[in-house]
């Protein structure tokens, strides 16, 4: 899936070094504060995600150990990263913010850690990626069936983790509907490589931020609300969370675009341009091809031969100031949706400082 981006600021200037745009004002404190929630988080979370990783057939096991980074090919330990675990954490925080102990939502962690990482097998075949976080993918290291193989067997790991609990089949609902909203966006974004540039079928940005709901935003908000639906929250606070997490998503994929194609290779590790080489379908592309520079901003698209050029021109069209305004909007969506639901105080404040944290980049 998509990796979280900088603030909205950074990405305004290419740079990562301004203030988040939310709860938190100093860049420091939040996040400080921040990298401590994920730490408790993931020290809760891990004994239990390695249970039910060692209920999985052992080869199968070993692939999905290796995609979490605790483990090299053929099983030696490893120290690789595994990444931040967002995903979990939102699950700890929704329960602390139903009002439950942060354990009671450990199982919605697990199951929302195996679910992200199972899209992360599926989606590197997809893609064709050959690199995660700095090592082989799995499809690269073990092969692609076996990978396939691993990715479903997270899938159903999730499932059945989730179904052991006391509100397992609210639980299970809940994580069903977000996984057909993210079977939806990955559907619409392999879609939209295919369609034209210009013309009456052409990808609108209508579209856009709907796929970049269902694919990136929908794990998000699920994370949440399945923490606060095994914490015994009420629909409505459920609900809430996952409209934010939905609605940080959309932020998420908005700011990632424009950093990619006017961010700075030493703050994102990727290519200036990136994105333009790639001929990717972004926000602020989309936002230009219906300007009236959309006709030359198309050309420059089609032939990839001068991505400097079409950056600038899709800056002079509109497209950045365009996806900055976007994503603000989202992100004072995410506000409105926390404000207006009754949080636990201490986990609510937790929640904001990681929401601050997480519009700076995520690996």
């Amino acid at each position: 899936m998509t990796a979280l981006p900088t603030t909205l600021e950074a990405a305004r200037r290419g740079t990562a070094t301004a203030s988040p745009p939310t709860a938190q004002r100093d860049p420091a404190t939040g996040a400080d504060v921040a990298l401590r929630v994920l730490d408790r988080c993931r020290d809760l979370v891990r004994p239990a995600l390695e249970e039910a990783v060692g209920r999985l057939h052992p080869w199968v096991g070993e692939m999905a150990a290796y995609s979490f980074g605790w483990c090299e090919v053929g099983g030696a330990p490893a120290v690789a990263s595994g990444g931040k675990g967002v995903r979990q954490a939102l699950a700890v925080l929704g329960s602390e913010a139903a009002g439950a102990p942060g354990r009671a939502g450990v199982a919605a962690a697990v199951a929302v850690e195996l679910v992200h990482t199972f899209s992360l097998l599926h989606d590197d075949i997809m893609d064709g990626d050959a690199d995660r976080r700095g090592r082989p993918t799995v499809w690269k290291a073990y092969g692609t069936g076996p990978a396939v193989l691993a990715g479903d067997a997270l899938f159903a790991l999730a499932v059945e983790t989730l179904a052991a609990q006391p509100r397992g089949a609210q639980a299970v609902r809940t994580l069903s509907a977000a996984l057909g909203d993210l079977v939806r966006g990955q559907a619409d974004d392999l879609l939209f490589a295919d369609r034209p540039w210009t013309g009456p079928e052409r990808v609108r940005p209508d579209e856009y931020r709907a796929m970049a709901e269902r694919k990136t935003g929908a794990l998000l908000g699920c994370a949440a609300a399945l923490g606060a639906v095994l914490g015994g929250a009420g629909p409505g606070t459920a609900a809430a969370l996952d409209r934010a997490g939905r609605h940080l998503g959309v932020a998420f994929q908005i700011v990632d675009d424009v950093l990619g194609i006017w961010g700075d290779p030493r703050v994102t590790g990727k290519p200036v341009h990136g994105d333009l080489r790639e001929r990717k379908k972004t926000f602020p592309v989309l936002v230009a091809l219906g300007s009236p520079l959309g006709g030359r901003v198309a050309a420059l698209l089609e032939t990839g031969d001068a991505p400097e050029t079409a950056a600038a021109l899709i800056e002079e069209a509109g497209g950045r100031s365009a996806a900055m305004t976007e994503a603000r909007r989202h992100l004072t969506a995410v506000e409105t949706a926390l404000a207006g639901s009754p949080l636990a105080t201490g986990a609510a404040d937790d929640l904001r400082s990681l929401l601050a944290y997480l519009v700076r980049r995520d690996t």
